[in-house]
């Protein structure tokens, strides 16, 4: 249903990008990624490397990385799709927000709300010069 491929939105040295391989409608579950969390306390060992840019809060109290495409997908503050947190399965699980056709880059809104238009945290150096 969907697969990794290079993409133009991307600006870091991989420049991938998580993109539909049919056509998935409105409110379909796509993607359930895996997750491995660790408590918060331990994310200062991570901060220090480039995973950091790659985890997800999960929960209060834990941190998460994802496995399979979870953390190919790229930002955006008008995303066609939208990923919730399962405790019960350890899993971030990925929804479509709108129907998205094949060829499609899959796009989710890093701040968690499909609607904050907060500045993002690799932004924000760069938006106070």
């Amino acid at each position: 249903m969907i697969e990794v491929k290079t993409s133009t939105l991307s600006d870091g040295e991989l420049n991938r990008g998580v993109f539909a391989r049919r056509d998935i409608a409105k409110g379909t579950l796509f993607h359930e990624a895996p997750v491995i969390p660790f408590p918060n306390e331990q994310y200062e060992h991570i901060e220090k490397t480039l995973i950091a840019d790659y985890v997800f809060a999960y929960g209060e109290n834990h941190t998460a990385i994802l496995l399979g495409y979870g953390l190919l997908f790229n930002h955006s503050y008008t995303p066609n799709a939208y990923y919730d947190l399962n405790f019960d399965n350890h899993t971030v699980d990925f929804f479509a927000y709108t129907d998205i056709s094949a060829g499609e880059e899959i796009l989710i809104n890093y701040n968690g709300e499909v609607e904050n238009d907060d500045p993002l945290w690799f932004n924000e150096d760069k938006e106070k010069e």
